[in-house]
Formats: structure tokens, C-alpha cells, sequence
């Protein structure tokens, strides 16, 4: 849910820069800002204890990210990163307020976002739990395609193998050997080692 710049910077919202690797927040880091993408992109993720990262969402120009914890007075549940260099309106968390309260055509496209968003990390955790790796990583790949309203035609898949696997919790290993399977039984492409679905 895009808020309008302009309504932002009204209301306080600041432009920063971050240069692609710098954090922006931390997992457990109290979340006191409402963070937009003005121009780049950016990785939520977690690490587990043997470094092992799981990838919660990228997010790009546009998009929001790092709200819900502002809702509910919880700390951040990931970490986030650029992944590029990156531009950012960052909004104090009472000012995000007022913002839902002022614009209720607002307050609704976040509601219908967070729904989307509990929606799709349901459809995945059932994905991940009960699934063999192709149908993990089809699973992935049709998310995507829905996501970027793309179902019918190939598009390529902006991500590299190690990253499929951060989001669906397999190993770079597993993730290459399926990809093969499946390009041998023409499920994918590879076309110049990018991956078409």
C-alpha cells in the first residue's frame, strides 16, 4: 500500500539513504517507524543459530515494510537490509497514526495488504511443512507469478538459487538439483542461468 509521499513528508516522514548491505533495523529492535520504499530494495529476513538465513519478504520501490509490529507494541520480528543502495521515507509511529486516522481509504488498503500478507505467509508455512522440494519451490514460484498478477505467461524469476532456498528452508544443494529435475522435465527454463516459470 503505497501512502502518498507527499502526505508523508507533510506529516514528518524523513528521506534517508542506505547504501545496498546497511541495515535499517534489527531483529528484537523496538519498532518506533512506518518505512516506504522510495527507490531500491530491501531484505527481511532471519538468521537460525548456524547462520542459516530464512528470508521473510523483499520488498521494492513502493512497497511498505516493518509495519505490523507498530499495531500490536512488539519489537521487530526480523531483521532488515538493502539489497541495494536505497532510499526510504521513514515516519515516526505516532505520526503513521494519524496519517489512518485522517485517511480512512488508507487505514483500508493496509488492512487489505495485511490480509494478503498473513494469507500468503499461511500458504507458504503449509508449503514448507508438508511439501517435497519441487512443490516448495513450485509453490514459491507461483506466488510469485500471482503476486506480480503474472499467472498466465513465462516471466523471469528475479531471484538467485540461494535465495529460493532462504525463502522456502532448503539448502543451495537441494534447490540446484530440483531446478535441474525440473528444467529436464520442462516444468522450468534456465536461459542464461535465469530461471523462467
Amino acid at each position: 500500500m503505497l501512502i502518498d509521499p507527499r502526505i508523508l513528508i507533510a506529516h514528518g516522514g524523513i528521506e534517508k539513504s542506505f547504501e545496498k548491505g546497511q541495515v535499517i533495523f534489527r531483529e528484537e529492535e523496538e519498532a518506533n517507524y512506518y518505512y516506504q520504499i522510495s527507490k531500491g530494495s530491501v531484505k527481511m529476513f532471519n538468521l537460525n543459530r548456524d547462520s542459516k538465513e530464512f528470508i521473510q519478504g523483499i520488498f521494492k520501490s513502493g512497497d511498505c515494510f516493518g509495519e505490523p509490529p507498530l499495531f500490536i507494541n512488539e519489537k521487530y520480528p526480523a531483521s532488515a537490509v538493502a539489497i541495494e543502495d536505497t532510499s526510504i521515507i521513514r515516519l515516526c509511529k505516532l505520526s503513521f497514526f494519524k496519517i489512518l486516522t485522517h485517511y480512512p481509504e488508507i487505514q483500508t488498503g493496509l488492512l487489505t495488504q495485511f490480509a494478503q500478507r498473513i494469507y500468503n505467509k499461511a500458504v507458504t508455512a503449509k508449503e514448507i511443512i508438508n511439501n517435497t522440494p519441487e512443490l516448495r519451490i513450485m509453490g514459491f514460484l507461483k506466488t510469485y507469478k500471482k503476486q506480480n498478477h503474472n499467472l498466465d505467461e513465462k516471466i523471469l524469476i528475479p531471484y538467485t538459487r540461494q535465495e529460493i532456498a532462504n525463502f522456502t528452508g532448503l539448502r543451495v544443494e537441494t534447490v540446484i538439483r530440483t531446478l535441474s529435475k525440473m528444467k529436464d522435465e520442462n516444468k522450468v527454463a534456465i536461459i542464461n542461468r535465469k530461471l523462467v516459470y
